[in-house]
């Protein structure tokens, strides 16, 4: 009997919740704002997606499967939008959003469409390259950060250096393409925008989330396996490459892939300091859609994410493995 009163008390909050959230978040983001106010069909649509909510989840709570039931709802709100777009990647219909039959023939257009090809190359080439120096500097600036023993300015340091963070892309992008400018102006390089200033300005930003994720690691780590090194007459260049690298192993490799990510994933701050010469595949994608998705974008996003999908699998079994054997040698000690 309790439990059925604690059920109705829930569903009753549910309810009233799912109803005035419904109806100010239309009001909200509707372009005829707050005439909608007096809408009939506002207030019926609100209704039935708040009776909707309640019955799904009172039904959980009295199956007991509200942990089941969030899951879904979580991984349905992440990954139904991915799996429309692998369905309509095998439509034959150059109108993306009318299906008409199973076919394949974008993917075999897709190899010979060479400025599509082009931007992708482009794109992986720069994130590559910026993932990477970015995971150099930022092992560097946490490390520093983490281990070295205070120093004038540290706490500026350590917030300059996770800035970039919080601040806009468009005022980054504004800012590297001031700076590209000037020093084109007063030092002669680079002379023009294209790749070089693309990868730059990529390394920026993501150097700052490649350190967030060293330092989290690094401050788990014992330093009592550093400091006996130390003691045994080890210096400490060595001790950083023999016993530090490779116990944040794990911390580099998803510092790695969070900025190749965030690298090809970028478009404000890469149109900004791009040139005539240099499309990178998220800016191409945004000049088609203006007049219309084309079906080959599809195919490639589909291609993208099993590519994706696999890498990060691999990465993340051979990080669990390198968890486990980690925290194995910690118990035999």
């Amino acid at each position: 009997m309790r439990d059925f009163k604690i059920v109705l008390r829930s569903a009753l909050i549910v309810f009233v919740s799912a109803l005035l959230g419904s109806y100010l978040l239309t009001l909200l983001i509707s372009s005829s704002g707050w005439e909608l106010i007096g809408n009939s069909q506002l207030y019926m649509g609100c209704l039935l997606f708040s009776v909707v909510m309640t019955v799904i989840i009172t039904l959980a709570l009295l199956c007991k499967s509200l942990k089941a039931l969030i899951l879904v709802i979580i991984f349905s709100f992440l990954y139904i939008p991915m799996i429309m777009l692998v369905i309509y990647s095998f439509n034959s219909s150059r109108l993306v959003t009318v299906w008409a039959d199973f076919s394949v023939k974008w993917y075999f257009e897709l190899v010979n469409n060479e400025a599509l090809l082009k931007a992708v190359g482009l794109s992986l080439f720069i994130a590559s390259a910026a993932a990477t120096l970015a995971t150099i500097l930022g092992t560097l600036a946490s490390y520093a950060v983490i281990r070295f023993r205070r120093f004038r300015g540290s706490n500026l340091f350590s917030f300059m250096t996770t800035a970039p963070l919080v601040m806009p892309d468009v005022i980054t992008g504004l800012a590297l393409l001031l700076l590209f400018v000037a020093m084109g102006q007063t030092l002669g390089y680079p002379q023009d925008r294209g790749a070089i200033t693309i990868w730059m300005a990529h390394v920026t930003f993501c150097t700052a989330y490649v350190t967030v994720v060293i330092s989290a690691r690094l401050r788990e780590l014992d330093k009592s396996i550093e400091e006996a090194a130390l003691d045994l007459g080890a210096n400490p260049l060595k001790v950083f490459f023999v016993i530090t690298l490779p116990m944040i192993i794990p911390a580099l490799v998803s510092g790695w892939l969070l900025a190749f990510t965030l690298s090809l994933d970028d478009l404000v701050i890469a149109s900004f300091v791009a040139g005539p010469g240099a499309t990178t595949l998220p800016m191409l994608i945004f000049s088609k859609v203006r007049l219309g998705v084309d079906p080959q974008i599809n195919a490639l996003a589909t291609i993208i994410l099993l590519i994706v999908g696999i890498i990060g699998f691999i990465s993340w079994l051979m990080m669990r493995r390198a968890e486990r054997r980690r925290t194995k040698e910690m118990r035999m000690r």
